[in-house]
């Protein structure tokens, strides 16, 4: 099954989404990583769609959502995209991956009314001891560094890429945990033909320019205190990023638990798709 391709406006830019149907049931709402899109959710979307509306949504500057005209991708932006999704469907479950987690957090704490549960998987941010090194620079350093990477990656936009086989095994070389029908199903939805034939991806790389303002940690873990509603983080043993419950970002939480995924690394859901498929069952049970 194929799912129902859809858009909605956020603050002048145009949001893609898919839905799996069944919109009587509740709502289930999957938000994707950064320079991903929202049919990376696929497989999970597949097995709980029987019991829940899913719908998953493209991120400004990602899949086939529009890019930003300035190429300002803050968490805010991002944010505002969630939102408008919320006042679309209604109160929902939230489930976010890396990029995705991280709002879909930051959304809980900001609207806890609105979300009756949040799972986030790799994504509650970068650890205290990173963010004690980024708040060291200056004000003025951090702009300049993050208006020429703007303007660099900008630039990079016009790559293209010559076959769709190249663009999978330069996806499956960044993940070579994840199999080759995972691999070729995701670049097919990465990518987009261009008028002279060739292969472009879809997300705007600007998205990676690290915008040089963003919430403090103490502002982050308030909001996260705020969150009401049941609270899963899933982590990957083989994960590059900081464990939660290591660093003391877990205690932030009201209600909040942490699940170790053994072997898996940042793509978890990927990775241990049956694991992560009873996690979340077991979590949207409660």
């Amino acid at each position: 099954m194929e799912p129902a391709v859809q858009t909605l406006w956020s603050q002048g830019l145009r949001l893609n989404y898919v839905d799996w149907g069944n919109p009587a049931a509740p709502t289930l709402l999957l938000v994707h990583g950064g320079e991903d899109h929202c049919r990376s959710w696929d497989w999970i979307a597949q097995r709980f769609r029987s019991d829940w509306h899913v719908v998953a949504l493209d991120l400004r500057g990602h899949g086939d959502s529009d890019w930003s005209n300035s190429g300002d991708y803050s968490i805010a932006g991002y944010l505002s995209d969630v939102a408008t999704m919320v006042e679309h469907l209604g109160p929902l479950t939230l489930v976010g991956h890396s990029l995705g987690g991280i709002v879909g957090l930051r959304y809980a704490g900001l609207f806890p009314e609105q979300v009756r549960s949040v799972v986030s998987i790799e994504g509650v941010g970068h650890s205290p001891q990173v963010l004690q090194k980024r708040h060291a620079l200056s004000t003025a350093d951090a702009l300049r560094h993050w208006l020429a990477e703007r303007n660099r990656l900008g630039a990079r936009n016009e790559r293209t890429l010559s076959s769709l086989q190249l663009a999978c095994d330069r996806l499956h070389a960044r993940n070579p945990y994840l199999t080759k029908d995972q691999a070729w199903h995701l670049t097919r939805h990465a990518v987009r033909m261009r008028a002279d034939g060739r292969l472009s991806w879809k997300f705007d790389y600007r998205v990676r320019a690290r915008v040089p303002y963003d919430l403090s940690l103490e502002e982050v873990t308030s909001l996260w205190a705020r969150i009401t509603c049941p609270t899963l983080l899933i982590w990957g043993t083989r994960s590059p990023l900081t464990n939660p419950a290591e660093d003391g970002r877990l205690s932030h939480f009201r209600h909040a638990r942490i699940e170790s995924v053994e072997g898996a690394g940042h793509w978890v859901q990927h990775e241990r798709l049956d694991t992560v498929s009873g996690l979340l069952a077991a979590h949207l049970a409660l």
